[in-house]
């Protein structure tokens, strides 16, 4: 997945139950999150939800 221009980012879903874990990976950082999700919800509401939380932790570090 193309987060933007230059920044590759890997998607894992993995159902445990009745939950999805969402990893986002950035490629070029390693930085990785973990998000959990109802199995219910649609992948791109998944997908979102890993984004955003890897964006925020990029964020926090870049300002420590």
């Amino acid at each position: 997945m193309d987060n933007n221009a230059n920044n590759e980012i890997y998607i894992e879903f993995t159902q445990i139950g009745n939950q999805m874990r969402i990893a986002a990976i950035d490629a070029k950082t390693g930085i990785e999150v973990i998000a959990i999700a109802p199995a219910s919800a649609t992948q791109a509401q998944m997908q979102k939800l890993a984004l955003d939380k890897l964006r925020r932790r990029m964020e926090q570090l870049k300002k420590s």
